[in-house]
């Protein structure tokens, strides 16, 4: 599980994270907290280790401590975005996202510039339903969206992709086995389900074919932080997939 700390600054970042960290193997900040705080707030994490240390020139962490995930969905001109991702590289984190609609251009120059991190791509957004994939010109269900620009990410490059747990098991019948799915709009029983079109339950995108789930509101809106996230962790475990999905 990822937890998303879209927190409003970095103190509040810090107490979340120190209550869920246990629970969670990701986490994941947002435009809201990064834009505030910038790599200060990766460096206050690290800091307090309540994230691990990179593994030496890797991307992926060691110790017991959650890995960082930085989703800033880039989306620019390719050579902007390769910038951008040589400059979030030295903060060593295990994900950095961007969007599929950028082209393929755009997510070969993210995976170029930074083979340490995990690009993970991002097809269409769970917050956008087909009504609204038709006002901004994308024709069709979000299914056929979500096919097209998770194949078109593939064949740039990409071995990470971001869609709704709707479209999980269509993407990993596509792609097979060699992808990594990370499924955002994960609310647990009984989640308000806020701004979000698209949704599952933890277990149901488990056993779709996700490899990482990401969960914000239900855990960070909780009275106790801690305990909403094991709830969810132990929800996830329960329902884990075999090996060889």
């Amino acid at each position: 599980m990822a937890v998303a700390l879209d927190a409003p600054d970095g103190a509040t970042a810090l107490r979340w994270a120190e209550a869920v960290a246990p629970h969670a193997a990701v986490l994941k900040i947002g435009l809201e907290l990064f834009y505030r705080e910038g790599p200060a707030v990766v460096a206050a994490l690290r800091a307090a280790g309540l994230l691990a240390e990179p593994a030496e020139g890797a991307a992926g962490g060691v110790g017991g401590a959650p890995e960082l995930f930085l989703d800033l969905k880039l989306h620019d001109i390719p050579a902007t975005v390769a910038g951008g991702m040589r400059s979030v590289a030295t903060l060593q984190p295990r994900f950095v996202t961007v969007h599929a609609a950028g082209g393929p251009a755009m997510i070969r120059a993210a995976v170029a510039a930074a083979p340490a991190v995990e690009v993970a791509v991002v097809t269409v957004l769970t917050s956008l339903d087909a009504a609204a994939l038709a006002a901004v010109g994308l024709a069709g269900p979000p299914e056929d969206a979500v096919r097209r620009l998770a194949v078109l990410a593939v064949e740039a490059g990409a071995r990470t992709l971001v869609c709704s747990p709707q479209e999980v098991r269509m993407v990993r019948s596509e792609l097979g086995d060699n992808v990594t799915l990370i499924t955002p709009g994960v609310r647990p029983e009984g989640s308000e389900v806020a701004d979000q079109a698209r949704i599952a339950t933890p277990r149901e995108a488990l056993k779709a074919g996700a490899d990482l789930v990401v969960v914000g509101r239900p855990i960070t809106r909780a009275t106790d932080l801690g305990m909403a996230a094991k709830t969810v962790a132990d929800s996830i475990s329960a329902g884990q997939r075999p090996a060889g999905r």
